[in-house]
């Protein structure tokens, strides 16, 4: 395949509003995770903005799983704007630490959680579909694909990484890298180009992100 039938033939079926909505969304979430790496509050106002509109696009599509960790990411947003915000002397920029033992058994059980939740989604998303009717219709997950399953996988990966931002928590960082890497390729398969670069800036900004956020903990510590 070459780079029209990957990024721009599949918008050939796209209105210009879903076009306008992916570009606001896709630019809003790279202003998030600017503003994330400079451990500035703005992450979470134009965070709210970048997830509510791919709440809306990813349940047109039927991606439940990723419509569930973008209204998982707004509520969780609030959560971490309110945490940020108790925690920042000029009310915008923060101080961050480093995950101890505890933090990391909540977070493997977070992500043990999130899966069963998400798979559960799955599971009932033929009655979803059907408008919530059984007419017809078994409960199993015998539809789902391997791009469901690593949309399974990937969801609670970053569950737990907005979790370990809202914590202000340096880990927070590799679990972005690891969910944008396998989300680069996923995005691409569905047709979603344009969130396929956002995903690959995301990965560049993580990087720089974690070596941000370990240099001013180490600077700290001194």
């Amino acid at each position: 395949m070459n780079f029209y039938d990957l990024f721009l033939k599949p918008y050939e079926t796209y209105t210009h509003f879903q076009i306008f909505l992916e570009s606001t969304g896709a630019t809003f979430g790279i202003l998030s995770v600017y503003f994330s790496v400079k451990k500035n509050i703005w992450v979470y106002p134009t965070g709210i903005i970048s997830t509510a509109i791919y709440i809306y696009i990813m349940f047109q599509a039927g991606y439940l799983g990723d419509m569930m960790i973008n209204f998982y990411y707004t509520v969780m947003s609030i959560y971490g704007w309110v945490l940020w915000s108790e925690n920042s002397k000029d009310h915008i920029h923060i101080e961050v630490e480093k995950a101890d033992k505890k933090t990391w058994q909540y977070s493997f059980l977070l992500f043990v959680i999130s899966m069963g939740l998400v798979i559960l989604i799955y599971y009932f998303k033929p009655y979803i579909d059907n408008r919530f009717s059984m007419d017809l219709i078994s409960l199993n997950l015998n539809h789902m694909d391997k791009g469901n399953w690593m949309d399974v996988f990937t969801t609670s990966i970053f569950l737990v990484g907005m979790w370990l931002m809202a914590k202000r928590k340096v880990e927070n960082w590799i679990f972005w890298i690891v969910g944008d890497l396998i989300c680069i390729p996923m995005l691409i398969y569905r047709g979603l180009g344009i969130t396929s670069v956002q995903y690959l800036i995301f990965t560049i900004m993580a990087v720089l992100g974690y070596i941000t956020w370990k240099k001013d903990l180490e600077t700290k510590a001194l």
